[in-house]
């Protein structure tokens, strides 16, 4: 038994090994196989030595280093049968390099044996096809895969290759990918092949039920909101397109955790997730959860502090003990940073301690953290050295004007991240490249501070075309933002004009032929003297219209032309104020307008000339941490603007004068009122809350309301101010221009002259789509509601007009600001035709081009 036992182990072991050698032309090896004049006994096994190894088949490999893989090298002693041979095989298989290996005895001369190894070699990648799938995904996978052409076509190339796709697919949403091969001869390359990749995409999936086990407190549909997404089908959710994203559901597990041990759950944790198909649209997925015991704070104390006692870092820190234990807010009452503090490492980083830190150590039991709050706060650092690189075009000065880390002072957090806000509001440089770069200097207590910014396009051009008058109006408009006046006779400054200092040059023409031509010039220069913060702006427009006599009547009997030109200047002065804080501004600008009327019927007169001296006081506060798309912060605007009171004392009769006589010299005061908040409530979604009031007032009863300065409320706003009417033009969406009018009102004279009050309500959600140096793009939705009164005995700010809608902004540099909005109205204007429902409207901000 126990010799029989042995033979049945050898032929186990020696007949696997042995299967594949033979000598050439023989059947394949038995156990009694005789090679030449040779038997070779499985049960005696004989040591050679190997006389020479030879490779056939191969056409592109090299033969020796085959042979040194094989280690059948000459000289070599092997047992035949033995396992060398079988090692051989497997050896040179493992290279992933053949179709086929075969070792062969070729002859056996006394104890010398000779082997031949029979190769069939694989073919070689010459290029990979991709079917079954879109130009965009095709050409992503392409650079993803521009490696693999070149290597040998084999299993491992199959599996990386399909790894790779359902990899991309997965992270689109295809989670059910099918891929198949087939490969064709390449006639422009020897021993190669092109690979047809051939893929079913399959559907982009859904979530059909999203489900938990182990949670006890927290409830599933609690956790489902925790995740955010993906969301779980329901019939009655219509909006969003649901669609399953491998990419965010996995970084919206980690915030479902942070969720959990924010609510107290300190140790919570997934312990595991599957996803599994439902059909061949959905899947399911099931989210195991560890929630643990619910955990409070507990004692809470301070080590290292010198500058700051125990009392003043608590009352900042806002803990108490008993509060259910938040990690997040822990790190952020200690470490939240921004530009209005509230935090410890902002107590210290605001009062120049640059390198302080804390580091908060844990003592867990039972139900309790306890938090020892230890203090490292370092050398106090001031100012030393600051600068700015990058600016290609924007002369230093102008940038370093708007620093407000000044050498000499404490370093100061806030300081710095407010001179971020402020370079971005210059609209000069990219807001999301300017980095400030701090380098202490721990031998003298000292810190140098730059600032990386990089240039971006800020020159625009305004070119539009519209109908209006029943013929064609063509705009063309120029605006500089980083204007010099200094380098204007100097050749070598033109990019096209020339540029750097921050002043601001803007010229418009807009006409239709002689019918009706206007044109406007701007100058504002931010720091008059180059010292202070002191604006200083001029402007002056003049517009004309001329209707000749059955302009729009051909068949209507009128011997009169209707004419009008309009004339103005205005010259305005702003700073900025420390004042309740350093957000506000106030201005004062000085405006003489001129109307010049022949048989026009857009006023209470129609031939004459009348004067509007006016001054206005502007008091502003803007805490916006972003110009175009604001996150947070808020836009205040009061504004007064008054003629002197002629009536109270010239000697005009006003209960006997003419139109013409009781306007000459316009007389009025005006108050406006503006406020805008934004607020980020959840990731980028932002919402903004916008409340407008305006009011045209009288000094006499005697002299009226002024024909001009009205409002006109509806419509897209895009004109600004009205210079033929005089009047101001408020955009309210869903309604139709101007419509929006007093109750009551004769709408043919309430349109045409506006109104001398008016209040405007919005609340709007944004979310930002593109967010880049070459472009900012939002959507957003509206609700919004607004009316106009005759006097302010009327005024009800509840009674409104309403409407709501969707839209969309985009800003180019080269462009400027572009929007579409589409808005429903949802009340009647008595006596305006289709004023209100469904109103697509456009608006261009004055720019529509770029230089």
């Amino acid at each position: 038994m126990k010799r029989i036992f042995q033979v049945f182990i050898l032929l186990i072991f020696a007949l696997p090994a042995f299967s594949q050698i033979r000598p050439s032309g023989q059947a394949p090896a038995t156990p009694s196989l005789k090679v030449g004049n040779l038997d070779i006994d499985y049960f005696s096994p004989k040591e050679y030595i190997i006389g020479g190894t030879k490779i056939t088949g191969t056409k592109y490999l090299d033969k020796d280093v085959l042979v040194t893989l094989s280690k059948l090298n000459k000289g070599d002693k092997v047992v035949l049968p033995g396992e060398a041979t079988a090692d051989a095989i497997k050896t040179l298989w493992a290279q992933g390099l053949f179709d086929d290996v075969k070792i062969n005895v070729d002859k056996i001369v006394g104890d010398t044996v000779y082997f031949d190894i029979a190769v069939v070699e694989l073919s070689r990648l010459s290029s990979i096809d991709l079917k079954g799938v879109g130009k965009s995904t095709k050409t992503a996978l392409q650079e993803k895969l521009n490696d693999k052409p070149g290597k040998i076509v084999n299993d491992n190339l199959y599996n990386t290759t399909s790894g790779i796709i359902k990899k991309y697919l997965l992270d689109k949403g295809f989670y059910f990918t099918k891929i198949s091969y087939s490969t064709r001869k390449d006639p422009n390359a020897e021993n190669s092949v092109v690979l047809e990749v051939n893929i079913n995409k399959g559907h982009r999936v859904k979530v059909q039920h999203l489900d938990f086990t182990g949670n006890k407190e927290f409830s599933a549909a609690k956790l489902r909101k925790f995740l955010k997404n993906p969301k779980q089908f329901e019939w009655w959710r219509f909006w969003g397109s649901g669609k399953f994203d491998k990419q965010k559901y996995e970084e919206n597990k980690v915030k479902m955790i942070a969720k959990m041990q924010d609510k107290g759950y300190y140790d919570a944790e997934l312990l595991s997730d599957s996803i599994y198909k439902y059909n061949d649209k959905k899947v399911n997925i099931l989210m195991n959860v560890y929630e643990g015991n619910k955990y409070y704070f507990g004692k809470i104390t301070w080590a290292g502090n010198a500058i700051y006692p125990d009392s003043v870092l608590s009352k900042v820190l806002t803990i108490e003990k008993g509060d259910v234990f938040s990690e997040e807010r822990l790190s952020k009452k200690l470490n939240g940073g921004g530009e209005n503090g509230g935090d410890i490492n902002s107590l210290y980083t605001d009062n120049g301690y640059l390198t302080f830190n804390i580091d908060p150590v844990k003592n867990v039991y039972k139900d309790t953290v306890d938090i020892e709050l230890h203090i490292a706060e370092g050398p106090q650092y001031t100012n030393n050295r600051i600068g700015v690189t990058g600016n290609t075009i924007t002369n230093d000065k102008v940038v370093l004007r708007e620093i407000r880390t000044k050498p000499g002072q404490k370093f100061n957090k806030s300081d710095l991240i407010r001179t971020i806000r402020e370079i971005g509001q210059l609209g000069n440089f990219n807001e999301q490249k300017t980095n400030p770069k701090v380098d202490p200097n721990t031998a003298d207590g000292t810190v140098d501070i730059t600032y990386e910014v990089e240039e971006k396009p800020s020159d625009q051009i305004e070119l539009s075309g519209g109908f209006g008058g029943g013929r064609i109006i063509g705009t063309l408009g120029l605006t500089f933002n980083n204007f010099s006046l200094k380098n204007l006779f100097n050749g070598s400054a033109y990019r096209p004009l020339p540029k750097g200092d921050g002043q601001k040059l803007s010229l418009r023409g807009q006409t239709n032929g002689k019918y009706y031509q206007s044109y406007s010039f701007s100058f504002s220069q931010p720091w008059f003297g180059g010292k202070k913060p002191v604006s200083f702006g001029i402007s002056a427009f003049t517009s004309s219209q001329n209707v000749p006599a059955n302009y729009y009547n051909p068949n209507q009997e009128s011997p009169l032309d209707q004419k009008i030109r309009l004339n103005g200047v205005t010259v305005s002065l702003g700073r900025r104020l420390n004042w309740p804080d350093n957000y506000f501004q106030l201005s004062h600008a000085l405006s003489f307008q001129q109307y010049i009327l022949q048989n026009y019927n857009g006023f209470l007169f129609s031939t004459g000339t009348s004067y509007n001296i006016n001054l206005t006081q502007e008091i502003s506060r803007d805490s916006r941490d972003s110009p175009i798309f604001p996150k947070s912060g808020s836009l205040l605007k009061f504004t007064i603007q008054a003629t002197p009171p002629y009536s109270l004392f010239n000697k005009t009769n006003y209960a006997t004068a003419s139109d013409k006589e009781r306007y000459r010299f316009t007389e009025y005061h005006k108050w406006k009122f503006d406020s805008q908040f934004f607020q980020r409530v959840a990731g980028n979604l932002v919402v903004k809350a916008q409340a407008q009031f305006g009011f045209l007032g009288q000094y006499t009863k005697a002299v009226g309301q002024s024909p001009f300065e009205r409002f006109k409320l509806g419509g897209d706003g895009m004109q600004g101010f009205d210079f033929l009417q005089g009047s101001e033009i408020i955009g309210m969406r869903g309604y139709t221009n101007n419509s929006v009018i007093p109750v009551g009102s004769d709408p043919r004279i309430a349109q045409n002259s506006g109104s001398p009050l008016y209040a405007k309500y919005i609340l709007e959600a944004r979310y930002p789509v593109i967010t880049s140096q070459q472009a900012t793009a939002f959507v957003l939705a509206f609700a919004e509601g607004g009316n106009t009164w005759n006097k302010f005995g009327d005024f009800n700010p509840f009674n409104i007009r309403r409407s709501a809608g969707v839209g969309a902004r985009i800003f180019l540099p080269i462009f400027g600001l572009l929007g579409i909005d589409y808005g429903y109205g949802f009340d009647k204007i008595p006596g305006v035709k289709d004023a209100n429902k469904g109103q697509f409207q456009f608006s261009i901000a004055q720019q529509l081009g770029g230089l």
